[in-house]
């Protein structure tokens, strides 16, 4: 079973809400299982090598849907068990009973990594998030040897390597959106919501720790 998934821990039921939620034309599918002897939500995002990627959270309330909105300008995550409020997002929660093989954690440390590849600034992380898709790439934050590291994991070929493309910051963002515009001489910002009409807006997913897949060697 050389092809088992890695598991990534996110910092909080909001963060992986954000995930699955925020700024997706359809939200994705939740699936509610056991990791670990705990109840958690999770998602498979990537493929490291034909290895699955999967981030999930901890969770106590169980509900059939993640709700997902803002008040007040603040994010708001509900567990709820109807999609009554058209203004929401709605994650279909699935509750799996028991895991096949395939789909439980390796329990070996991997041995394929995402090379790292620091980028000069948030422009250039803003630009290369959008990939080769419409809409863009979640990035992911996290800390690592007394900085923060914020960047979009991808590849540029099938059968090539994957890297993570980041900046390096001083400080934790702690904002859960970039806001960025190609139409201004502006610089991207952190942000609380996507609100303001004129700009586009990436997500950004905060890691309970530091990402156990990125090659760190290959940082200066």
């Amino acid at each position: 079973m050389d092809k088992l998934p890695n598991y990534v821990q996110l910092e909080s039921p909001l963060e992986f809400t954000r995930l699955v939620c925020a700024l997706e034309r359809m939200p994705r599918v939740s699936f509610l299982h056991e990791h670990n002897g705990k109840k958690v939500l999770s998602v498979q995002m990537d493929l490291l090598k034909q290895k699955p990627v999967i981030y999930y959270t901890p969770v106590e309330k169980i509900g059939h849907y993640l709700c997902y909105g803002f008040n007040a300008g603040k994010e708001q995550l509900e567990l709820v068990d109807t999609t009554i409020d058209n203004s929401k997002l709605y994650s279909p929660i699935i509750k799996i009973k028991s895991l096949p093989t395939s789909l439980k954690p390796d329990s070996n440390i991997s041995t394929e990594k995402y090379q790292p590849i620091e980028l000069e600034d948030l422009s250039s992380l803003a630009k290369i998030s959008y990939g080769f898709e419409e809409a863009p790439f979640p990035l992911f934050a996290f800390p690592y040897n007394k900085h923060w590291f914020v960047g979009v994991f991808m590849n540029f070929n099938e059968d090539g390597p994957s890297y993570f493309c980041h900046v390096s910051l001083e400080n934790e963002p702690t904002k859960p959106f970039l806001k960025y515009t190609t139409t201004k001489n502006s610089e991207p910002e952190f942000i609380d919501h996507t609100g303001e009409h004129g700009y586009s807006y990436i997500k950004i997913i905060k890691l309970k720790d530091a990402h156990p897949l990125v090659d760190y060697d290959q940082i200066q």
